[in-house]
């Protein structure tokens, strides 16, 4: 039976094959292993930074709400409308607009003219506009349970999107038709859960305490 023979150049040319694909299968297993620690302590970095923005978000947890206003001189005109109040109270709570009396959401301040309007806590501002009725508005969300609304101002500082700091001012009180006869003023209003609340029970209160 007729056998071929190799050539002395063939066996080493086929040594050399294996041996350069063994360096290069060693190569790329470790790129694959260093790339995979890498990851892992990219993703560990990623964590991190999620709970840096956890605590960004509740930064304002600690802070006391403040009243919507500096001046001392501002007073409240009207009151919010409580069903468990006294019916002195109640009456001093509504508003009378087109032969209508309506029950107060929030609660009114006045007593100085164009006094400045401050957000009562850190937050975004998700809506700013103007109403025929209820005038100039600003709306404020401090998380995902508590809003604060400032109507019946004259002018605005803010803009949709706008990140504020506690006491920032926001604009200044002015009038509304729905209440003209309170003239110049600040319609103040908290929303709780989805629910509108009497503001005054907020003040002096962090939102670990609500």
């Amino acid at each position: 039976m007729y056998q071929k023979k190799l050539k002395p150049f063939v066996l080493p040319l086929i040594y050399g094959v294996i041996m350069i694909s063994l360096i290069t299968s060693l190569f790329f297993l470790r790129r694959a292993l260093d790339q995979s620690v890498f990851d892992e302590e990219a993703e560990d970095f990623m964590f991190v930074i999620n709970i840096l923005d956890e605590e960004m978000a509740v930064i304002g947890s600690d802070k006391v709400i403040i009243r919507p206003y500096n001046d001392e001189q501002v007073k409240i005109i009207k009151y919010f409308y409580d069903y468990q109040a006294e019916a002195e109270r109640q009456e001093k709570s509504l508003i009378y607009h087109e032969h209508t009396y309506m029950q107060n959401s929030g609660v009114d301040y006045g007593g100085v003219e164009n006094f400045e309007v401050v957000v009562i806590l850190d937050g975004e501002v998700i809506n700013v506009n103007e109403d025929n009725l209820l005038g100039q508005i600003v709306e404020v969300r401090h998380n995902n349970d508590l809003i604060s609304i400032y109507q019946s101002l004259s002018e605005t500082n803010v803009k949709k999107g706008d990140n504020l700091n506690q006491g920032q001012v926001i604009g200044k009180s002015g009038a509304s038709n729905i209440a003209a006869d309170l003239k110049d003023h600040l319609h103040f209003e908290i929303l709780y859960k989805g629910k509108v609340v009497d503001p005054e029970t907020f003040y002096d209160k962090t939102i670990k305490d609500l």
